[in-house]
């Protein structure tokens, strides 16, 4: 099958040797149908890793469906994950394809698959073991061919030494555990990010010398989320050319 280049918006930006070890593990990892586990802070980019995951496997053509395990209060996940049938429950007025259907033959990305309960964790382990689900409300099974890859911004060791998370289903989903650094143990990377967050961005603008010295000496609690925001912010707010100065005006205290 033809592989599909990383579309620019999902590319991953770095020559760190941090960024390196990623882009060498997704080599060799994307053409594989193992299951990975992409471990980091909120904000760092997991997502990133995921997509470039997908597009350089052979299922690149087919969908990439994305679950935010997080937003979905614990009630309605199953029928998030497996469809449900019409009548399953109040809400349930039509017939739905849950996403391992929507991701048939594709990749389905579970992200914050730490934030998950118990009670779907056992079904999601079902469904990987078994290559079948089951819409909520049907007795009838569906097989499913997914890629499943899980991230997690959480001690997944210490969730499950807490009872949080089932170890068997961490072994399930790590064949390869890919780590993702916070953006302060990666800064060589921020006149990267930054000039190529602000070429995304029009009118055009320049940054400075200056400015990009002063980005490097910020902390980034958010990681790459809160570096892309404050460069919007710059090119909103900051002259034709952005300084130094500009930088320090529009820190957020």
């Amino acid at each position: 099958t033809k592989k599909i280049a990383v579309p620019k918006q999902y590319t991953m930006i770095g020559n760190s040797e941090a960024i390196q070890t990623i882009h060498n593990m997704v080599e060799k990892v994307a053409p594989t149908m193992a299951r990975v586990m992409v471990q980091g802070p909120n904000g760092s980019g997991k997502e990133l890793v995921a997509r470039a995951l997908h597009f350089k496997s052979n299922r690149s053509s087919k969908p990439f469906v994305e679950v935010n395990c997080a937003a979905i209060p614990s009630e309605l996940i199953e029928s998030e994950l497996f469809g449900h049938m019409k009548g399953a429950f109040t809400s349930a007025h039509k017939d739905r394809k849950g996403t391992f259907e929507q991701a048939q033959g594709g990749t389905l990305f579970l992200d914050e698959i730490g934030d998950m309960s118990l009670a779907a964790q056992a079904k999601v382990l079902r469904a990987l073991e078994e290559h079948k689900i089951q819409r909520v409300g049907s007795d009838k099974t569906i097989a499913v061919d997914v890629r499943v890859i899980a991230a997690t911004n959480k001690n997944i060791k210490e969730e499950i030494a807490q009872n949080r998370f089932r170890e068997d289903l961490y072994h399930r989903l790590a064949v390869i555990e890919i780590h993702v650094p916070a953006l302060n143990n990666r800064r060589d990377d921020i006149p990267l990010l930054a000039t190529h967050f602000l070429s995304l961005l029009t009118p055009k603008k320049e940054l400075l010398p200056d400015a990009v010295d002063a980005l490097q000496k910020m902390d980034w609690t958010g990681n790459i989320r809160q570096l892309r925001n404050f460069i919007e912010r710059l090119h909103i707010l900051g002259g034709h050319q952005i300084s130094a100065q500009d930088v320090s005006t529009y820190t957020l205290t």
